[in-house]
């Protein structure tokens, strides 16, 4: 005859409960071996009573040892909730309501009933996830918690009810301090520690929620903490160190699936491509019919260019799942990777006029305006200007709170075309109309850089600096000067923003510019020592490997080193236009012509490198060493009119003369080798 707690209190009239009458202040001291003693007698007789049909003498002594346990331990929580529990299941919440009021009536101070009132219309506030919130009760239930630890502040349970009420009240104030004062009598408790952590995250500051998760985990690590302190990290995009942390998560419970899908999704995000795909296959294999394992598969195949295998799981997902919009949204996304943009275009216009609507809610506007987005980028992405502006504008249309995202969009699509002219006149046009958007301000000043007004693009974009999102404003600088080749000027800003770089990935991006602003100054051994900073923080980081090993190759130096680097950077990303140049050069370097040829071949035939001075510079030298002089000068033509054209070609001044001279000579060098075949 084991029974509840819970089912104890059933058999309990309603009559019978009273309440200790004791205020906090004049408290007996508590006793613990005693109020076990009672609950276990109580719990005794109430089973009794169960099994004989509620006989009262069973009865009446289990409510005996009962009253007796809460008078020695007024503090057991548990009986307060195994009672509103009863109430709540045998129905009777009026009468416990209108018992517990009349006691306050006559005893005000009497906290065990402000406890009970408090946890019933804590009860019945309702769903807060689903936001169905009864306001009379959330109101009702904070004042009996605000009286009971005004009476007795060292209740910490009801310091943490406080606090949950305050966030559910969206008073992240009021939380916080009830929060910090369940911390002030109880430092290492955990509830508190996770509830502070829950209001910074929901007043944006996240710095400081992981900041209490880690004290938390540090001392008492559990699935649900750890959980909380990586979707922190999430929140930073900081997918690496989320996903440490829930692979502690895993160690501690290898069976929570939704602990697994938290890593295998902050895998993915992180570049863990291999380790990702590991636990969506277990899932997938677990359920064939797991649409979203599928998806995530079809994605990693897709980011390890293995296209074909990223359509057999898609057709799978699709064949599971026919209306999945998500499906078809990927579909888009592998035809445009995979080279085939038009295909992406017709794909995505196909989605945006099935799920066509008169009218949209709020959800289904949100998702229309990303997919329009997209579609312009696909334009855009094509050279297709007009038609992207045409969309742009439509996002505009549809959903007038994106406007300023719209707008920032047809600046950059203008920039795109280098046609400063409009670009600069559609954004002084959306700045009045959005003076305060950011992203506005950002494309702005991107413009006048464009113009060579690059002082009144820093200028505009220090306007910013007011403490939120510092850090992305001072880089937005350095990337401003970077384009101007101003690289002197990059130090100051990428300084002030490492100081304001908390987690590893914003780390990296600070040490990767830096490495690259070195590299533009000649300064090759600090170069260095920045992207080792990036490779120690992440090994692989394919832009650093690429970058590290392009200096070697190009000084002629650690030839092996440099390969090795290039070689896994092209593992990490093997179509990678720029990567394949990388090894191209050091092939050349290491007089393998044929290899370098084949493989600066191949990086002009992937999208936006075909335009690269620097790739067709490359193939130029290829060709001449190789005797093929004419070839040569056709690279060498190209390269010229790739860097004439292109306002934000990498290539520095100096460097096109060279090819200009490498061309003159090269032209003399076939008139000789035409003239002496003749």
């Amino acid at each position: 005859m084991n029974f509840s707690p819970k089912a104890l209190f059933l058999a309990l009239p309603l009559a019978c409960l009273s309440y200790g009458q004791t205020p906090a202040a004049t408290a007996p001291p508590v006793d613990k071996a005693a109020a076990y003693y009672n609950f276990s007698m109580g719990h005794l007789y109430a089973e009794l009573a169960g099994v004989y049909g509620n006989r009262s003498e069973y009865v009446g002594k289990a409510i005996d040892f009962y009253k007796q346990a809460l008078k020695l331990d007024p503090g057991a929580s548990f009986l307060f909730e195994e009672l509103t529990d009863l109430y709540i299941q045998s129905g009777r919440l009026k009468d416990a309501v209108t018992e517990a009021e009349d006691v306050l009536k006559r005893e005000p101070n009497n906290l065990d009933a402000r406890r009970i009132l408090g946890r019933i219309y804590t009860r019945m506030i309702g769903d807060t996830q689903q936001g169905k919130i009864n306001e009379e009760m959330l109101r009702a239930a904070t004042g009996q918690y605000e009286k009971i630890t005004a009476k007795d502040p060292k209740d910490v349970e009801s310091w943490l009810t406080l606090g949950r009420l305050y966030r559910t009240a969206r008073n992240s104030v009021d939380a916080e301090k009830a929060y910090s004062q369940a911390l002030t009598i109880d430092p290492n408790n955990e509830d508190a520690l996770t509830g502070l952590a829950i209001v910074y995250s929901d007043v944006g500051d996240t710095r400081k929620a992981i900041e209490k998760l880690q004290a938390v985990t540090n001392k008492d690590p559990n699935p649900r903490t750890l959980s909380a302190l990586a979707s922190s990290y999430e929140q930073l995009h900081d997918y690496r160190s989320a996903a440490e942390v829930l692979r502690k998560a895993i160690d501690l419970d290898p069976e929570n699936s939704r602990v697994k899908r938290a890593l295998a999704r902050n895998l993915l995000y992180s570049g863990n491509l291999d380790e990702s795909l590991k636990y969506y296959k277990e899932f997938a294999d677990d359920d064939p019919h797991d649409t979203e394992a599928l998806l995530r598969m079809a994605e990693i195949y897709r980011e390890k260019r293995d296209f074909a295998k990223s359509r057999e799981i898609l057709d799978k997902a699709k064949a599971s799942d026919p209306e999945n919009l998500e499906v078809r949204y990927d579909e888009v996304n592998l035809l445009a990777v995979a080279g085939q943009p038009d295909k992406a275009i017709e794909a995505l216009k196909s989605l945006l006029k099935d799920t066509e609507r008169k009218s949209y809610s709020e959800s289904e506007k949100a998702t229309r305006v990303n997919l329009l987005e997209r579609l312009g980028e696909l334009y855009r992405g094509s050279n297709q200007n007009q038609p992207a502006i045409d969309v742009f504008r439509q996002i505009a249309d549809l959903d007038p709170d994106s406007g300023a995202r719209a707008a920032a969009q047809i600046v950059d699509t203008y920039r795109a075309a280098k046609d400063f002219k409009n670009a600069r006149a559609e954004a002084d046009a959306a700045r009045k109309k959005y003076p305060d958007d950011r992203g506005l301000t950002g494309a702005y000043a991107s413009v006048l850089a464009d113009m060579g007004k690059v002082d009144q693009g820093v200028a505009e974009l220090r306007g910013l600096l007011k403490g939120d999102h510092d850090r992305e404003t001072q880089l937005a600088i350095a990337q401003l000067y970077e384009r101007a080749k101003r690289y002197e000027d990059m130090g100051k800003p990428l300084d002030a923003a490492e100081k304001l770089s908390e987690t590893k990935p914003d780390k990296e991006t600070v040490f990767f510019m830096r490495g690259a602003m070195y590299e533009r100054l000649k300064k090759l051994d600090a170069s260095e020592a920045e992207f080792r900073k990036v490779l120690d923080l992440d090994p692989d980081s394919a832009g650093a490997l690429n970058y590290l090993g392009y200096m070697l190759a190009d000084r002629g130096v650690r030839l092996d080193e440099a390969q090795k680097m290039i070689t896994r950077a092209l593992e990490l990303d093997p179509e990678n236009g720029a990567y394949l140049d990388s090894l191209g050069w050091v092939y050349y370097r290491e007089n393998r012509l044929d290899d370098a040829e084949h493989a600066l071949v191949r990086a002009l035939s992937k999208s936006g490198v075909g335009q690269d001075p620097t790739v067709h510079d490359h193939l130029g030298d290829v060709y001449l060493k190789l005797g093929k002089t004419k070839d040569a000068i056709t690279q060498w033509q190209a390269s010229v009119k790739e860097a004439e054209t292109d306002t934000q070609t990498d290539m520095e001044p100096g460097e096109l003369a060279k090819i200009n001279k490498k061309l003159e000579d090269a032209k003399v060098r076939l008139a000789k080798e035409t003239g002496a075949s003749k």
